[in-house]
């Protein structure tokens, strides 16, 4: 009698201990019941789009991505996967957005509104674009987007606001060469300099940091005594800005005096650009 007392206290908790696992199971399969609710795709969608009017992102992002699930042949999921990807752009998750949106393209190459998810994807970067002073790699990946956009789709309704943000990105992106010329310059490595000033002249012409990236130029070939080359770069400013400040500055450090002045004279390397 002794021995069976003892024993059973043990037997007892070991069976709760088994018992336990067992009743979590339960409880967890019952709560995955409770969460799945098979719907109809009208239902899902259209309760997805009021959950992404109220601006509840997480929740419209999830039930359009169950819409695809419970209905992943329906005509509605290949639209809830582009929506799927708008609510992750609205809430600002990016790069969810355009996993999302590649995932879009590469299932649906020839869908009516593979534009508009490149548009979205180009968004995407475009707005993670940083301060020239940081890394621009976000904007390269904008550029690249856009570009594509234009060159598949030109006479999409995308396509004009994409050649205008390509513009914007591309004088993004020679703002960043300007601003490592510039530390360059600072610290007295001219030839450094001078690789970044030239790559904007020669990759950025229609940006606004041309006339600067030009004077840029002239500074430093005056500093390395290169004179001749200062005059010419000085010239294809004079040329092609001659209102601009960059280029009386330029003249100023090749004549030894501003432009304004040096007008009322005739003669003068410079004459023939007035």
């Amino acid at each position: 009698m002794t021995i069976f007392f003892r024993a059973r206290p043990a037997f007892i908790a070991l069976t709760v201990a088994f018992a336990l696992p067992l009743l979590a199971s339960c409880g967890s399969d019952q709560t995955a019941k409770d969460q799945y609710k098979e719907q109809s795709v009208e239902e899902l969608y259209n309760s997805a789009m009021d959950q992404l009017n109220d601006r509840e992102y997480d929740k419209a992002a999830k039930a359009f991505d169950e819409v695809e699930r419970q209905h992943p042949y329906s005509v509605w999921a290949t639209k809830a996967q582009l929506m799927a990807a708008y609510a992750h752009y609205e809430k600002n998750e990016f790069d969810d957005a355009i996993v999302a949106l590649d995932r879009f393209i590469q299932l649906h190459p020839s869908h009516k509104d593979v534009a508009y998810a490149y548009y979205l994807k180009a968004l995407c970067y475009y707005e993670q674009i940083a301060d020239v002073r940081r890394d621009q790699k976000m904007t390269a990946n904008a550029l690249k987007t856009l570009q594509e956009i234009v060159s598949r789709f030109p006479n999409s309704r995308y396509a004009r606001d994409a050649r205008l943000k390509i513009d914007l990105a591309r004088d993004h992106l020679a703002g960043k060469e300007m601003d490592i010329g510039r530390y360059y310059e600072r610290q007295h490595n001219y030839l450094a300099a001078i690789n970044r000033y030239r790559t904007v002249v020669e990759n950025y012409q229609t940006t606004t940091h041309v006339p600067e990236a030009l004077h840029r130029l002239v500074e430093c070939y005056e500093s390395l005594g290169l004179n001749d080359e200062a005059q010419k770069t000085a010239a294809v400013l004079g040329y092609n800005y001659p209102g601009s400040k960059w280029y009386s500055d330029s003249y100023g450090l090749v004549e030894g005096q501003s432009a304004a002045s040096d007008q009322k004279k005739d003669g003068g390397w410079f004459s023939w650009l007035w």
